[in-house]
């Protein structure tokens, strides 16, 4: 939640909102407003950081020199020597932030806000550094995708100097993964190239991870040839580098003869024919028929320098406009150290309604303003974000049935995000604006970091930057400063010896996940045939002795009614030492059992993996957990290591781990399964036949049907006994059926009686009509003659 929702004093302005004009006129209320409001904020946090910097100097001096003098009726305080100076500096100071949020001011101590700005290399901007006991600087460590002398390394000594332990990674994620954990300070990534288009990896990495961009820079990529030392560049025949290098040099290799070879990497490339050189056995991976004596590699002089390889030529590339925008990322961000001096950027993601006209209202709000945007691009979004989408919405809807819908509550199978730079910081009063006013429209809006732009540094990372040179300063220099390795490689690169009690589907389902560790099972039936499959070994259940022994995990994965009684026919005695996993869709009852069962030196994770066999969310297939919770509780863990082993093959498996108390798991949790499962079971197949033709919820009750149905019914009756509310939900369940019944029937009733009335009133209206037509013949029929009046007619006229 906290890397999709952002929230700030502003939101305390929501009825102002509604009073903002429409897009076709500028926003004039709605600016005016919210800058009262910041107005007012700033004034009161500058009485603050008043009454703070009087009070410093009442400790740091004594009371006794700020006793109140009355003199000639005057009531005054008198001031020490320097206060007023730092008063000053403080009103001067708070004078420029005026644009700045609210937030930002209560965030930054009085001593940032008075600080004086030094200029650091290349037009950067620092905040004078903070005074400490310990003259040695902090290390900063930073890490980069690719070997050791890669060209993200090269860019990352460009941008942060030679003084910072680069770290190299073997893929993105690790990178990200390394911040978050703490491992490293920062994440140097490459975010787009000028031949090559954007990498949409570290796109999408940037909203898995919470992590902000804190500097950019722009890197000129310069191709060498890079050979042995002594080699004569006309017996080359072969060049080796990844595929993009090679394309970009084609032109060059085509020229010479040379053939180009594919590798996974430029500096990878080097590394082979250094090793090669050697003669170790990293030297092996070069492709088929190269040899040192006939084969260069293409990458950066960095890579030359750091395998011991000579540079033939520099600059072989054929565009000379090769240029890659890297980010760096850290764990906090750096807007509130951006001055108006500073130019800068803002880096945002958000999503749009499907709807005509969406894309140009949502610039609006910034071109109204007039902030320049320098990038926009859309992204389709991951199913983690989607599936947030559609929780919200959910709960939205559920809320407010009656209110006006932005968007329906089915969201489209494809849902877009749009990355936008805009040239301003987040904390201009404009872009305040701008951003409020586009969260008004977008479900999901997320500033991805406000930051120095054109390769400037400020704030800690450039203080830090700043100590290790200062520090550094005359040394000679010591080598690369290079860390191979982080303490959590270990851990992932652990191969844990894991154990399931009881190989069902569920079971058998962990195995296959589980498959990069060594897993053994043992089930009171024979899986020999599953386990074989899935390359397990099985244990008979006689053998339980034999089973437990060298185990590092054991995963019990029985249905939950036979938990205590599987508990109570183990060796409790083989579970010291040992990780006991229960995988129960409730963890409560699990909780206390294995609590009260299990010997203090037995670790107890509770976890409730929410994701079964034959699973399938938006057309992944049911082996993918991409976005798929993974509730876990670390009840009582002795060995963290282990337990972070264990847990990160469902975090590398990309499943989104959730670290939540059982208590409120089962909260949350318990009366939702119980309802979903219950209903499963209700639809029987019979129900839901096989139709050529379907609608998208006649789909989802068939996969619901599905899911529930490969689940057993020891598995229900957990769910049923263990809830306290299964009883009064299957009791509203009858109820809504009945009342369903009831209605049915009454409308049924309704409409007989409406076809009973109009029958009766139609005939009743054909009676009517009948002696309507009776009468009018009557009155049109002519009158009878009298025989008078045919004798008379008969006599002649006198």
């Amino acid at each position: 939640a906290r890397s999709i929702t952002s929230t700030s004093t502003l939101d305390l302005l929501t009825p102002i909102r509604a009073c903002r004009p429409p897009l076709h006129g500028p926003p004039l209320l709605f600016d005016m407003m919210m800058h009262f409001h910041r107005r007012l904020h700033s004034a009161i946090v500058l009485i603050v950081l008043v009454a703070s910097i009087i009070t410093t100097h009442v400790m740091s001096e004594g009371p006794s020199r700020y006793l109140t003098s009355r003199t000639k009726g005057s009531n005054s305080i008198l001031l020490p020597k320097g206060a007023l100076s730092e008063i000053r500096s403080v009103i001067e100071s708070s004078s420029t932030a005026q644009s700045q949020q609210p937030s930002s001011i209560l965030s930054s101590s009085s001593s940032s806000i008075i600080s004086s700005s030094t200029p650091l290399r290349g037009g950067a901007t620092q905040t004078s550094a903070p005074t400490t006991s310990s003259s040695v600087p902090k290390p900063i460590r930073v890490a980069f995708q690719g070997e050791a002398g890669a060209y993200s390394e090269k860019s990352l000594r460009e941008l942060l100097g030679p003084n910072v332990i680069a770290v190299p990674r073997p893929n993105f994620e690790s990178c990200y993964r390394a911040v978050a954990s703490k491992e490293c300070d920062y994440a140097l990534m490459p975010i787009e190239n000028s031949l090559g288009g954007s990498i949409h990896e570290n796109y999408d990495l940037m909203l898995r991870y919470d992590l902000t961009i804190v500097a950019e820079h722009d890197f000129r990529v310069r191709h060498c040839l890079l050979t042995k030392p002594g080699m004569d560049v006309t017996k080359i025949k072969y060049a080796i580098s990844h595929s993009q290098a090679l394309s970009q040099c084609d032109n060059y290799l085509r020229a010479r003869g040379i053939t180009p070879l594919a590798t996974y990497d430029t500096a990878g490339s080097a590394k082979m024919i250094s090793s090669a050189l050697k003669g170790d056995a990293f030297g092996r991976e070069m492709p088929e028929g190269c040899t040192p004596d006939n084969t260069a590699a293409i990458a950066s002089d960095l890579a030359g320098l750091t395998f011991g390889l000579e540079c033939k030529q520099e600059g072989i590339e054929d565009d000379d406009s090769n240029f890659t925008r890297f980010l760096l990322l850290g764990r906090k961000g750096v807007a509130q150290h951006l001055n108006k001096k500073t130019p800068c950027k803002t880096s945002l993601v958000f999503t749009l309604p499907n709807s005509a006209g969406a894309l140009y209202k949502s610039l609006a709000c910034f071109s109204l303003r007039d902030i320049d945007m320098s990038k926009i691009e859309s992204r389709p979004m991951s199913a983690a974000l989607l599936n947030y989408l559609r929780f919200k919405n959910a709960v939205t809807y559920s809320k407010q049935a009656t209110s006006s819908q932005k968007y329906g509550k089915d969201l489209p199978r494809f849902r877009y995000l749009f990355y936008l730079d805009i040239l301003s910081s987040e904390l201009d009063e404009g872009v305040q604006n701008a951003l409020h006013h586009l969260r008004e429209q977008s479900d999901y809006c997320r500033v991805l970091g406000s930051y120095p732009a054109k390769s400037r540094l400020v704030g800690p990372v450039a203080e830090a930057v700043e100590a290790l040179n200062v520090a550094n300063a005359g040394k000679p220099s010591t080598g690369d400063l290079r860390l191979k390795k982080l303490p959590s490689d270990e851990d992932e690169a652990r191969q844990l010896k894991i154990g399931l009690i009881g190989y069902g589907k569920f079971g058998n389902y962990l195995s296959q996940q589980l498959s990069q560790h060594s897993v053994r099972c043992i089930d009171t039936l024979d899986k020999s045939k599953e386990a074989e499959e899935n390359n397990v070994e099985y244990y008979p259940n006689f053998d339980m002795t034999n089973f437990l022994q060298g185990l590092d995990v054991v995963i019990i994965t029985v249905p939950m009614i036979e938990l205590e009684e599987t508990l109570e026919s183990l060796p409790v005695d083989k579970l010291r030492n040992k990780l006991v996993v229960e995988v129960c869709p409730l963890n409560v009852y699990p909780k206390t059992v294995l609590t009260r069962m299990l010997p203090s030196e037995a670790d107890i994770l509770c976890t409730n993996p929410m994701f079964s066999p034959g699973m399938n969310v938006d057309g992944r297939s049911g082996k993918s957990l991409d976005g798929l919770p993974f509730v876990y509780e670390k009840v009582r863990i002795r060995d963290t290591s282990r337990a972070d082993s264990f847990l990160s093959t469902f975090e590398r498996a990309r499943a989104q781990m959730v670290e939540m108390a059982s208590e409120d798991h089962d909260a949350y949790v318990a009366d939702a399964e119980f309802v979903t499962h219950l209903t499963g079971r209700l639809l029987d197949r019979n129900l839901l036949p096989v139709t050529p033709v379907s609608s998208r919820e006649y789909a989802a009750l068939c996969d619901l049907a599905d899911l529930t149905g490969n689940d057993t019914f020891d598995l229900f009756y957990g769910m049923f006994k263990f809830n306290d509310r299964a009883k009064m939900l299957l009791d509203k369940m009858r109820d809504n059926l009945a009342s369903v019944e009831r209605k049915l029937a009454a409308k049924e009733a309704y409409l007989a009686a409406s076809a009973e009335m109009k029958n009766s009133e139609r005939q009743k209206l054909l009676a009517e009509c009948k002696m309507l037509l009776r009468e009018m013949a009557r009155s049109s029929a002519p009158a009878p003659v009298t025989e008078s009046k045919k004798d008379g007619e008969d006599k002649p006229s006198s």
